[in-house]
């Protein structure tokens, strides 16, 4: 059998033009990394920024099966440098795996370093401890259990609602873990907020606001479960909105604000616009439409397939083109058993969904699966998807967003290799390098 080692570097030598710290992120993402005890910090006070499981577990193992892992939580995210690859500074989210062949552990001199099949491949480095972890807010809660940060420190990430409306297997997504994160988290007594009150998200930015001297944190993303009926009274567009607008109030034009949420329509779109947010995730998912009906069956019950589509077209005459910004789960399309089962096939598939989206101005981005055990696709499919099909959906990314001419998408931070601090995917780092655009302020 091919090893891991020759596949990622046959990889490097098939598309030279993918960057090669793309090919090592994207092999990261789709299949874990596995730590050494050595590794492991007793985080929560200590000088590293430890994993805070912001919506998803992202993780190829359960709580209970991760052992040191789950009571000395990882970091966030590492970034990777040097080694024989050269690779310049590469920002990737930790997926826990404890059979992956990459392994961060101490070399002989004590330097934490990434192993593939026990061969060092890059210098690790942790995230430092920000300083506004280290304050909670007054009824004890720690900041990150209420506005933790990633992508480096960039992005605020705030799951409001920690908890999915579309419930069981004939409604939830099938790769999408968000309501087994919250039962695991609960079980284990580990702090995690269902609803999380307002007053609490504003005291946790104040703390970040005052701590935050370098302005590291650029952007909040507002976020939780899809709502299909009510949540404290409110339908989806006003029960997040909400958070924007008292942030908006609060602090006027200090982050640039972010929502995912449903394809909804065009007048709660607008609604959301007016509450302060500047960007709008109105998350695709997969492109293909047998597949879309199979793996979201809520999204489809609710909305369909088609509807979504266009509720996404006309949000963009409300937030404009290039701040419409959906996801896909990149991978998904290759889950057995109803996924394509060539590498061609898949790819074909997503492009049509970029050119659909990309010639119309709206720029969609995506997520590497992370094959999480208790989902139906994660346990049909613990290996993930092909690398060869992640490596050429960048190449295919790239060359459509050349072809119309766009460029990155706002509120990511930096484009291209060794710059960019996107961590869940490395369409960022594939791009050509340029400055971090940014939306128009509220009009």
């Amino acid at each position: 059998m091919q090893s891991r080692t020759d596949l990622v570097e046959g990889l490097m030598g098939r598309f030279p033009q993918v960057p090669r710290e793309a090919v090592v992120k994207e092999d990261l993402l789709r299949g874990g990394v596995a730590f050494d005890d050595s590794a492991l910090t007793d985080n929560d006070g200590g000088d590293v920024k430890p994993k805070s499981y912001f919506i998803f577990s992202f993780d190829h193992r359960t709580l209970p099966e991760l052992g040191t892992a789950a009571l000395r939580r990882p970091p966030e995210e590492i970034v990777l440098t040097g080694g024989p690859y050269g690779l310049r500074r590469t920002v990737v989210s930790v997926r826990v795996n404890p059979d992956s062949p990459y392994r961060v552990k101490e070399d002989g001199d004590g330097r934490l370093r990434l192993f593939l099949e026990n061969r060092s491949i890059a210098d690790v480095g942790l995230p430092p401890m920000p300083d506004y972890y280290r304050h909670a807010l007054a009824n004890g809660k720690s900041v990150m259990e209420v506005a933790p940060t990633i992508q480096w420190g960039y992005l605020i990430y705030l799951t409001v609602f920690r908890v999915c409306q579309y419930f069981g297997v004939k409604e939830e997504c099938q790769y999408c873990d968000i309501n087994h994160n919250w039962r695991q988290h609960k079980q284990a007594g580990r702090p995690y907020t269902g609803v999380k009150p307002v007053e609490e998200v504003l005291e946790a930015l104040d703390i970040i606001d005052r701590h935050d001297t370098a302005g590291a944190t650029k952007a909040y993303t507002l976020t939780g479960g899809s709502i299909t009926s009510q949540v404290e009274g409110l339908t989806e567009a006003d029960f997040y909105g909400r958070y924007a607008q008292a942030i908006e109030e609060r602090f006027p034009g200090r982050w640039i604000g972010k929502v995912v949420a449903q394809a909804l329509p065009r007048a709660e779109v607008q609604r959301f616009h007016d509450y302060g947010i500047r960007i709008y995730h109105p998350n695709y998912e997969v492109w293909d439409k047998r597949l879309f009906s199979l793996y979201c069956p809520g999204k489809e019950r609710y909305v369909g397939r088609e509807e979504w589509h266009r509720r996404i077209l006309d949000s963009a005459e409300v937030f404009g083109p290039r701040n419409v910004i959906p996801n896909f789960v990149a991978g998904v399309e290759m889950a057995a058993p109803y996924g394509f089962s060539s590498v061609d096939e898949a790819l074909d598939s997503t492009a049509e969904g970029l050119r659909f989206f990309m010639s119309r101005g709206i720029t969609p981005r995506f997520t590497t699966w992370c094959p999480e055990p208790t989902t139906p696709l994660g346990k049909a499919n613990p290996q993930g998807a092909s690398l060869e099909y992640h490596i050429r959906l960048l190449e295919i990314y790239r060359e459509t967003m050349r072809a119309n001419g766009l460029s990155s998408p706002p509120g990511y931070g930096p484009a291209g290799p060794g710059r960019a601090v996107f961590s869940v995917s490395s369409f960022m780092d594939s791009l050509p390098a340029e400055p971090e655009t940014q939306p128009p302020s509220r009009a």
